[in-house]
């Protein structure tokens, strides 16, 4: 089971996410609630932008094994962060942190710049849609 990647010619090349995921009939829907960059502790791991990206992300991952689902399952991600200009200086290190979690898989992307997360010295919230075998 894959999803089928939409990216229309008329929208240009995307770089590092998917314009639409179109999934196949008969899966089974996982929304993933928001995820901080913390550890079993409920304690935000690093002060790092890079680091916070990379936990959060593996957090995700965690639910989306947990329910029976792999990385290439996600078929949307909204990503909060703190500051635009925080997630642009450290891109490549966030690159390599994605990588490591996702592959080469690009669901469809939202990154969204707020004033502050609920979770205090959190930087980073990632929340996702998945959809598993059924």
């Amino acid at each position: 089971m894959s999803h089928v990647t939409i990216n229309p010619e008329s929208l240009g090349a995307p770089k590092g996410y998917s314009n639409g995921m179109l999934t196949p009939a008969g899966g089974r829907v996982l929304f993933v609630a928001g995820q901080v960059a913390w550890n079993e502790k409920q304690q935000v791991v690093s002060e790092d932008f890079a680091e916070q990206f990379g936990q959060a992300l593996r957090n995700v991952v965690t639910v989306v094994r947990a329910a029976g689902g792999a990385p290439e399952h996600v078929g949307r991600m909204t990503i909060f962060v703190t500051s635009k200009d925080e997630y642009t200086a450290a891109a490549k290190q966030v690159g390599a942190e994605y990588r490591e979690s996702m592959g080469r898989h690009f669901p469809a992307m939202t990154l969204v710049e707020i004033k502050a997360l609920l979770e205090e010295g959190a930087k980073v919230e990632i929340e996702a849609t998945a959809v598993l075998p059924a």
